[in-house]
């Protein structure tokens, strides 16, 4: 099986997809903060869990209600002013940076800050919106000048141009935004009260557990449920809405029917599916079991139905999100005086799902062998993305602790040359000290790129054009060049892989560079530039110098950063020409620039910019030292204190 599915057609289920991971990316990073608002709302507010153990013992003058917001505290307190300012402006924040890093972040938080005084509620739905708006104008207003201020007016612009922009943007959603988004939140709450109270609640199940399954969950979720759910909870200290899509019972009961009547993998990977989704709370991995006897849909959507029930019959609720969908999660979370309905709502969706999926297992001919690797394949098309958590399942399913082998990866840029190379050195070291020395990994332009590879890694930016040229790869996305995530990622799937080997041809081999590729004339110890344009002139010129490039390579240089950052990480930057500009190249050659004040790289901060022209292999073998140098913080204070080009060079030579 490979290694990933191919990219789906985007229909509507793929933008609705995509739409509902960007909330989720929103909402998740600060579910920490979800989580502290509601144990502090748990604890603190006037029918706690602190005044419901202790009678009388504090009252409306104690501590507890000036925590609280209650007695003469009624105006004041943590709780109130949590739901109200920090957990809005938080999402707004990370809403804005996800489109464009700080800047964007910053602006967001402003403009997210207009919707919050202009509503009466709680403003998640807004923030949703005025987070990613607010990124969306800077970084749009940016780009109209980029490289067309004038030396030293630089932080002058930037700082305005966000002042200004966040007020206008807090302006409009104080007027605009606000109070439409308050209106919708109290026309959506009508509809809630009216399902709940025509017992029409356990309905929403027949959407919502489909949705789970074709990953429109988010969109849902956190589109929906969350904020309604949250602005429901501030005012009756809980809401069933939060229990909607996070009860693990529904999935429970199907993987143990599987467990108990399935077949073949499907049997024996039920157990442990089990385990992951109902301790862990990583739902995902009994979809590939819908997914391979579909009729199953009906168990969950049954004991979804039974359990949202119950809840409503006992009144239950969470106080805030239960993110994971762990058993822990949602006792973590569970209101005073629920505890009794959720147990059973969680009980009675694993009982009824159970006995719908056992009665259909029972009742079918057919081997789920093949078919659920096949399901695992559908599920991560319709994901977008490799499931760790469903790999993992089939691999143990024989014993083995195998799973599809990844053999050859690739690291790909627009040029193939700077970026790519880099990061492929990185990783090829992080993959052989891991003990995957036969696994390929090269590194290419992207319009060289075939569908011949197992994965490609590229930056974020890149990722749609790498994905175009071959689809039926995996595909990571990274930021940071030099200290990804994502690298240690990708070795824990070999350590479970059956690796094939490598490759012979698609091995690039390191020879040694020429003693010119990074001649000591092109080494500057102290750099005038002040900014990440000039900066990337000055790489050029000495390339230029070196005779490495015409003339003509400079200006692709700055289009090469206009497409993305060659920012790597680690106070590191390597500009370099695009894939066309190789005609200007002359022969291989290196320049480095280190800087005493870091430069401003698009919001990061850089110290040493090294200029690059690619022409053949030569210059990989040394891109491929400097890549171990900018990951050991060690080798990097020793380029910061040296004090001759000859020193420089020395920490260069000596990581081969």
């Amino acid at each position: 099986m490979s290694i990933s599915p191919p990219e789906p057609r985007l229909g509507t289920r793929v933008h609705v997809q995509r739409a509902g991971s960007f909330l989720s990316n929103m909402v998740m990073p600060n579910i920490g903060a979800f989580i502290a608002w509601g144990l502090l709302t748990a604890l603190f507010v006037e029918k706690g869990w602190v005044t419901s153990l202790t009678g009388d013992m504090f009252g409306k003058h104690s501590w507890v209600a000036h925590i609280g917001g209650w007695g003469d505290y009624a105006h004041g307190g943590i709780v109130g002013p949590t739901i109200t300012y920090l957990l809005p402006i938080l999402i707004g924040y990370t809403g804005g940076r996800i489109v464009y890093d700080t800047r964007g972040a910053v602006v967001g938080a402003i403009a997210t800050m207009g919707v919050i005084a202009g509503a009466d509620v709680p403003m998640f739905l807004g923030a949703m919106i005025m987070g990613p708006l607010g990124g969306w104008v800077i970084k749009r207003l940016d780009g109209l000048w980029e490289g067309r201020i004038r030396p030293g007016f630089e932080m002058l612009v930037d700082n305005f141009s966000a002042g200004i922009a966040g007020a206008i943007l807090a302006t409009g959603g104080f007027f605009g935004v606000g109070p439409v988004v308050s209106a919708f939140s109290r026309a959506a709450s009508h509809v809630v009260n009216f399902l709940v109270d025509h017992g029409l609640l356990p309905l929403t199940s027949i959407f919502i557990e489909p949705a789970k399954v074709l990953f429109l969950n988010n969109a849902v979720n956190h589109g929906v449920l969350t904020p309604l759910g949250t602005t429901q909870a501030a005012q009756n200290g809980k809401s069933i809405l939060f229990l909607l899509e996070a009860n693990p019972g529904p999935g429970l009961g199907l993987l143990i029917a599987f467990w108990m009547f399935g077949k073949g993998m499907a049997k024996s990977s039920a157990p442990g599916a089990a385990i992951i989704h109902f301790i862990g709370g990583i739902h995902e991995v009994y979809f590939p079991f819908v997914l391979m006897k579909p009729k199953l849909i009906l168990a969950t959507i049954a004991g979804g139905m039974v359990g949202v029930f119950v809840n409503v019959v006992f009144g239950s609720g969470l106080r805030a999100p239960a993110a994971p969908g762990s058993i822990i999660s949602v006792y973590a979370q569970t209101a005073s005086g629920s505890y009794i309905g959720v147990t059973l709502s969680v009980l009675g969706a694993a009982g009824v799902s159970f006995l719908v999926a056992a009665v259909l297992l029972k009742s079918d001919r057919s081997s789920g062998e093949l078919d659920l690797a096949q399901a695992t394949a559908t599920m991560e098309a319709m994901k977008g993305k490799r499931s760790v958590a469903a790999a993992a399942l089939l691999g143990a399913s024989d014993g083995s602790g195998a799973v599809p082998s990844i053999s050859t990866i690739v690291f790909a840029c627009d040029a193939g040359m700077g970026s790519s190379a880099m990061g492929a050195s990185v990783l090829r070291k992080k993959i052989r000290d891991a003990g995957f020395g036969e696994v390929s990994v090269v590194n290419k332009a992207i319009s060289n790129l075939t569908d011949t590879y197992d994965l490609v890694v590229t930056h974020r930016d890149l990722t749609d054009r790498a994905r175009a040229k071959t689809p039926s790869a995996l595909h990571i996305s990274v930021d940071d060049f030099m200290n990804s995530p994502q690298y240690a990622e990708i070795v824990a799937l070999l350590t479970r892989a059956d690796a094939a080997g490598p490759d012979p041809e698609s091995t690039v081999a390191e020879p040694e560079p020429s003693i010119d590729v990074l001649p000591l004339d092109s080494i500057v110890l102290a750099g005038a530039a002040d900014t990440s344009a000039d900066a990337i002139t000055e790489a050029g010129e000495l390339l230029l110098a070196a005779g490495a490039v015409d003339r003509s390579y400079i200006p692709a240089m700055h289009e090469r950063e206009r497409l993305t950052t060659t920012y790597m990480g680690n106070g590191l930057a390597i500009p370099h020409g695009t894939n066309e500009a190789k005609s200007s190249i002359r022969r291989a050659g290196l320049s480095l620039v280190r800087y005493a004040e870091p430069i401003d790289w698009n919001g990061k901060p850089v110290e040493f910019v090294i200029g690059i022209a690619g022409a053949g292999d030569e210059h990989r073998a040394l891109l491929g030292r400097i890549a171990q140098v900018f990951i050991d913080q060690e080798q990097v204070r020793r380029l910061q204190a040296a004090r001759t080009r000859a020193e420089i060079k020395q920490v260069l030579d000596a990581r081969a």
